[in-house]
């Protein structure tokens, strides 16, 4: 796999385009599967894990589907390359951390990804660009059909399908959708809409899932528990509450505007100049202002600056990425010098103003 090339692309999550997509970054359905007569990865010896790994690996690469997978070794990878996946949101913060025979099969789209030996042994996962679980919901449906032909998956009548988290029995489905919402966090009703999905079993996660802190006012939205609950009413219930969200956040930014014109035309201005102009610039620092331009951009307060420059930028300055891309391992503070460089040098050819 080249990671350079990929490097120089904002990948499936931050595409910047579909339904919604000023609002809802990206929509992403995973299913946890396991194996019939192997213990749950947590339990299983490498030997064991490296069983599963082989035999998943060699259906996954004989599949007649609609994309090709191309199978990575994350044991053959160094750190920076699992973070780099990470980033992506190709793999997880998990898998990239676990220990033993484990990899993941990537579509040559990067919109599929088959993580196996996570939490559990197969974890299929569909992303979409802006609003579009059903997209994603048919496409890992059919998918999973797929493989249900070629493995045996542990599965119960009763309960449905067997996971190593207790929570995930049943349909083993997560349905998430990943949001901007840089004015509900201003005007601090973020935490009302947060105790408002508690109320109907739906959490919200950070930028990277579970445990991961909240990072440039994105936030996941997604299902807590999957026993008892169908696939399609799963869906239903994320699709009755991401609309509002949606309307809540516009209009909160109307009212910004409208009650606090000049200081949101403010921290837009400051957070463009900062990022054109300054010398050393954190991970942390980068994400809250690039939200800021994005937000400005969609609310046609910045002009000449193209989305898709701003998105790519979010992923271009992590880490990982970084590194990729100036073709050398750098550390904390040399990251911070090139990434003030790499952000001057892209956002100054733009040629943008701001309003």
């Amino acid at each position: 796999m080249n990671f350079e090339s990929l490097s120089k692309s904002s990948g499936e999550w931050l595409k910047g385009c579909g339904i919604e997509s000023d609002i809802v970054i990206s929509s992403r359905i995973r299913l946890a599967r396991n194996l019939a007569g192997f213990p749950f990865p947590n339990r299983a010896s490498n030997f064991q894990k490296a069983e599963i790994e082989n035999l998943l690996k060699d259906r996954i690469q004989t599949l007649e589907f609609e994309q090709k997978f191309e199978y990575v070794s994350l044991t053959a990878l160094n750190t920076l390359d699992r973070q780099f996946l990470v980033e992506r949101q190709l793999i997880s913060r998990e898998l990239a951390a676990n220990d033993g025979p484990r990899g993941v099969a990537l579509g040559n789209l990067e919109s599929l990804s088959l993580m196996v030996n996570e939490e559990d042994h197969l974890r299929l996962q569909v992303m979409r660009s802006g609003f579009s679980l059903e997209s994603a919901w048919e496409t890992i449906n059919k998918l999973d059909d797929f493989l249900e032909k070629k493995v045996s998956y542990a599965f119960h009548e009763e309960f449905g399908y067997l996971t190593a988290c207790p929570t995930n029995v049943g349909t083993g489905m997560r349905a998430s959708v990943m949001l901007h919402l840089p004015a509900l966090d201003f005007t601090k009703q973020i935490d009302k809409v947060f105790r408002a999905l508690q109320r109907i079993n739906l959490t919200h996660r950070g930028l990277y899932g579970e445990g991961s802190r909240f990072s440039g006012h994105f936030f996941q939205i997604s299902n807590q528990v999957t026993l008892g609950k169908s696939e399609s009413a799963i869906l239903n219930e994320i699709y009755s509450v991401i609309p509002q969200i949606i309307d809540y956040e516009r209009q909160a930014r109307v009212a910004w505007k409208k009650d606090n014109g000049q200081i949101l035309q403010d921290r837009i201005s400051r957070a463009f100049g900062t990022l054109s102009s300054a010398t050393m610039m954190t991970s942390d620092e980068t994400m809250e202002l690039l939200s800021y331009v994005r937000l400005g951009i969609h609310m046609k307060m910045i002009e000449d600056v193209d989305i898709n420059t701003v998105n790519e930028l979010f992923i271009q300055t992590q880490p990982a990425h970084l590194q990729k891309l100036m073709g050398s391992t750098l550390d904390g503070e040399e990251r911070n010098t090139a990434r003030a460089k790499f952000l001057r040098s892209k956002l100054r050819s733009s040629g943008s103003t701001s309003n």
